[in-house]
């Protein structure tokens, strides 16, 4: 099932043409792995799908961006952001205990009722692999987390609104090996549940995880292929090039 089908996308700021025709379809419960030098359009790219990029006061676009076969455009921002959550590079708790942060988004969704907001925050902290670590002191300020702990606890905030997409940019870069492969972990078990576009620099995180990965470079989609193969017998020389270290 395609979950988002992208046809000769482009995205303009200004006068920078930040992607460049591009066509991509992302398969539901799959994890799109997105790699690409600085300035390549894959962050623009993620931003896309949940309509980020409109916070831009000269974005513009043309081609076509649907999501579960709907012009993405057409649908109402808030229900999308709902649907396609997004965890950013540095962890952002909100100034609250670990419990609400949780439950904030649902809070602001309409849920009161303390019992059902203690049985989501407890199933998302499950999911981002955090409960066994916080369930003795969801009361605690959420900024006495180790930043990797941070970083889980954004990714639960996400999952407690329930989407069916999770963005993540960059989730791993100012984390330690050992919490980069908790969050690894816990996106591997969720994509059972969720469609996952993971943007990173890390091309060997692009590797561990993803199922497919694809390469954008200077805006354009240069190669989109099962991991496996991009990492091993790439079809464009640039994919091979990046993959190597030999620019980016």
């Amino acid at each position: 099932m395609v979950k988002f089908n992208a046809k000769n996308l482009n995205i303009w700021f200004g006068q920078i043409h930040a992607l460049r025709g591009v066509n991509i379809e992302i398969e539901a419960n799959e994890i799109l792995s997105v790699i690409g030098p600085s300035n390549s359009g894959k962050t623009s790219f993620l931003r896309m799908l949940n309509r980020l990029n409109e916070l831009h006061a000269n974005f513009k676009m043309s081609g076509w961006m649907e999501f579960d076969g709907q012009d993405i455009r057409k649908i109402d921002i808030e229900g999308l952001r709902k649907r396609v959550g997004m965890v950013f590079a540095l962890p952002l708790p909100l100034p609250l205990s670990i419990f609400e942060n949780v439950a904030y988004g649902v809070r602001m969704h309409g849920e009161k009722k303390r019992a059902r907001l203690s049985e989501i925050v407890e199933r998302a902290l499950k999911q981002a692999y955090l409960w066994d670590e916080v369930k003795d002191r969801l009361g605690v300020s959420a900024f006495k987390l180790s930043g990797g702990q941070q970083q889980r606890l954004c990714i639960a905030r996400t999952l407690a609104v329930n989407p069916e997409v999770i963005l993540f940019d960059e989730p791993c870069s100012g984390l330690d090996p050992i919490s980069t492969a908790k969050v690894e972990e816990a996106m591997l078990k969720l994509k059972k549940d969720y469609t996952i576009v993971l943007v990173t620099n890390n091309v060997k995180q692009a590797a561990r995880v993803g199922d497919r990965t694809a390469f954008f470079l200077s805006g354009e989609l240069v190669e989109l292929d099962r991991t496996e193969k991009i990492f091993t017998a790439p079809s464009d020389k640039r994919t091979d090039g990046y993959i190597r270290g030999e620019f980016g």
